[in-house]
């Protein structure tokens, strides 16, 4: 399903002495089976908008329309138990949400709370526990006896055992290691390759926006300002200059290598495998010209 915003505005506190501002007049369009990321500098409105994303937060102002389901402001939303369901989110330190005893517990809760059957939930517990690289035998530990990691993954699996069609994550690898955050990634990943899952990824991560999504939407001051492809967006420096943000650490590394040998190369390096590929091109060409 397709997720879209209309002109959104969102103020919270509204009407009262404590009112103030998030978002205003936020256009963006999220394509069924894409891996979209949402940017932005502290403060820029990426959180108010992802909770604008399966009804959390209903808007001030505008529309978001979620599938079949409209929210607008002024009107009474229908049907949003659905749009949960089709719509997951992982919070930032989603292992803090863990609560019951087991693991296979924690990860069936959900199912069962929408109505699923607990043999049915049962049996998404143990294929999610091996989906994500876990041994089978965490099932009937407790998630608290478990490293951080797994903590981690036996919470996204709790989030995926409803069969979501569209995953946002906030800041998904926050508090790992360098190892953990790339594994999670690559987990991401794999799960919008095999299991067509659309991703919505909110990060601070330039790397991670350059490597994984197909599409950028950025956030500056709660107005939607800037979207398209990883080039698109990242080939603008002086742009994502005026919305303080950075350049992903190979393309910084790019410009460098391009004032070095004084032209630039051929195609933009959004990870670190592609500078490496475009530097040895470039050689090759210098070489080239040299015989």
């Amino acid at each position: 399903m397709d997720i879209s915003l209309q002109q959104v505005g969102y103020l919270y506190g509204k009407d009262t002495p404590f009112e103030k501002r998030a978002l205003q007049g936020v256009d963006a369009t999220i394509r069924s089976g894409s891996y979209s990321a949402i940017i932005g500098h502290t403060g820029s409105g990426k959180s108010t908008l992802l909770m604008h994303l399966n009804g959390l937060l209903k808007p001030s102002e505008g529309v978001v329309q979620i599938g079949k389901t409209t929210i607008s402001a002024g009107t009474k939303a229908k049907g949003l138990k659905d749009v949960r369901r089709h719509v997951g989110i992982v919070f930032q330190f989603p292992e803090h949400q863990l609560f019951e005893e087991t693991v296979e517990k924690d990860i069936m809760f959900g199912p069962m709370n929408f109505g699923v059957p607990e043999e049915e939930a049962r049996k998404r517990a143990h294929e999610l526990i091996a989906l994500l690289g876990l041994p089978p035998e965490v099932a009937q530990k407790s998630p608290f006896d478990l490293s951080g990691g797994q903590m981690r993954r036996v919470a996204i699996a709790g989030v995926l055992a409803f069969r979501p069609s569209i995953l946002v994550l906030d800041e998904p690898t926050a508090g790992l290691d360098p190892r953990g955050r790339q594994e999670i990634m690559e987990l991401f990943h794999r799960l919008h390759v095999e299991e067509q899952l659309t991703m919505i990824l909110v990060t601070h991560s330039m790397e991670d926006a350059s490597r994984y999504a197909d599409n950028i939407i950025v956030m500056h001051d709660g107005r939607s300002v800037l979207s398209g492809t990883p080039q698109e967006v990242f080939g603008d420096e002086e742009k994502l200059k005026s919305f303080r943000l950075g350049l992903p650490r190979s393309v910084k590394f790019q410009r460098d290598i391009e004032k070095m040998i004084g032209r630039p190369l051929q195609t933009l390096a959004l990870t670190e495998e592609q500078l490496a590929e475009a530097i040895v091109q470039a050689t090759k060409e210098e070489g080239d010209r040299e015989c």
